[in-house]
């Protein structure tokens, strides 16, 4: 279960709150009926699709890959790769046999990887709709390269690109070098593909069950659906709102769980990049707590208020450490001895929550009974829904990102390419 904890939100804005949850209300009817802003990239609504044409022969080469103990090298930027490392590092950490390249231009980065493959076997996976995006198409051109020279005549099994149906350099490469294909559909962008291809040969390839990744997102949808009171996704749209006109433009994703930093990046892209147009949106930031308590927590309790924070709280963990009792208790915490350190986790959630309230920060708390793949992909549902919701709220179209091309424009010139 995620349980979702908004009662000083509503409490704060009791005035306005109906008003507001009358017009997400509408939002949801528009997104339900498909006749809203961005209409034709609604695919997501329908995900993971278990009857799909591949899913058989993606769950196999997951199998596949998973069983050989060889390493996936997932080439991609944005969407295309962190939902994917979202949920890896969630579940696993970074002890995992999948890598991610494609997604900056820094040689410092480069070396480690190309030294790793040398003495490791690999397969690639190219996830790009067109195959020109320069960032993943430089990776793909450099570990093509390295690939064809260490495996020769049998590259084209160690080589599996996700792509467009029926267009791109990509696809017209993969069936040139009869790679392994599957499809990024039509109706979904980059950011909400996590439970398409892209995202679900990674994850399936770490290890990820795929029955409680179908039951995370069913039940996920079942309730963000539906315009009831008990709508975690609506009542997360609803808060961001009030927030944001009370004049809090900044929107802190606040976590006590370490492996959950990269949920974080992704959700920063889905709300950024859905919302961030028209000169509206909130600014989406996060912070790993109790660790940034230590460098932002003096900013967030005492700057500008300018800010409203969201928890993410993992309430029950399989594996637990005790504190131990010391004899000599020279550094007075013999108080702790014999509590879990999960224990000691919540308390410093709960009084930091607390502290920004009593400091001016609203605040609102998902609560995760675990961290598995049920419960991270249904949070990824709550706020793939929400984002849309908040999106049509703003009167912005939450599935187009117009602004990113124009930094490709300057660069291109930059670099003298043909045409430009």
């Amino acid at each position: 279960m995620i349980h979702y904890n908004d009662a000083s939100i509503q409490e704060r804005y009791s005035t306005t709150y109906e008003k507001v949850w009358k017009e997400a209300e509408k939002a949801l009817q528009s997104l339900v009926a498909k006749n809203g802003k961005g209409k034709d990239f609604l695919g997501w609504l329908t995900l993971p699709d278990a009857s799909a044409e591949n899913m058989d022969p993606l769950i196999q080469t997951a199998k596949e890959i998973h069983q050989s103990g060889d390493l996936l090298v997932c080439i991609g930027i944005g969407g295309s790769y962190l939902g994917a490392k979202a949920v890896i590092h969630a579940l696993y950490g970074d002890d995992h046999c999948i890598r991610f390249i494609g997604h900056h231009l820094s040689p410092t980065e480069w070396e480690p990887l190309l030294e790793e493959l040398r003495t490791r076997d690999f397969y690639l996976n190219v996830i790009s709709k067109s195959g020109t995006t320069t960032e993943p198409g430089i990776a793909f051109r450099i570990l093509r390269e390295f690939a064809e020279v260490k495996y020769g005549n049998s590259v084209s099994r160690r080589i599996i690109v996700t792509t467009d149906a029926h267009k791109g350099a990509l696809r017209t490469l993969a069936e040139e070098r009869s790679y392994r294909r599957f499809i990024i559909p039509d109706d979904v962008g980059g950011r909400f593909s996590l439970l398409t291809p892209v995202g679900l040969l990674p994850v399936l390839s770490a290890g990820a069950d795929i029955d409680h990744i179908i039951q995370g997102a069913l039940t996920g949808f079942k309730h963000a659906l539906l315009s009831e009171r008990d709508n975690i996704a609506m009542r997360y749209a609803v808060n961001r709102m009030l927030c944001y006109r009370e004049g809090k433009g900044i929107e802190l994703l606040s976590s006590f769980e370490p492996r959950l930093h990269y949920l974080s990046e992704w959700w920063k892209q889905l709300f950024g990049e859905s919302e961030g147009k028209d000169g509206k949106g909130i600014f989406p930031a996060s912070v790993d707590l109790t660790t940034d308590l230590h460098s932002m927590g003096q900013w967030i309790q005492d700057g500008v208020r300018s800010v409203f924070e969201t928890f993410l709280v993992i309430e029950n963990y399989h594996r637990d450490i005790e504190i131990p009792y010391n004899e000599h208790d020279l550094d007075g915490l013999n108080y702790l001895a014999g509590k879990a350190l999960s224990y000691v986790n919540l308390k410093a959630f709960e009084g930091t929550r607390t502290a920004h309230e009593d400091g001016g920060v609203p605040t609102s708390t998902f609560h995760l009974d675990y961290l598995d793949e049920e419960h991270i992909v249904k949070l990824c549902v709550i706020f793939q829904v929400a984002v849309a919701i908040s999106g049509y709220m703003l009167g912005v179209n939450p599935f187009d990102q117009p602004g990113v091309e124009a930094y490709k424009k300057n660069m291109f010139k930059l670099l003298g390419k043909p045409g430009q």
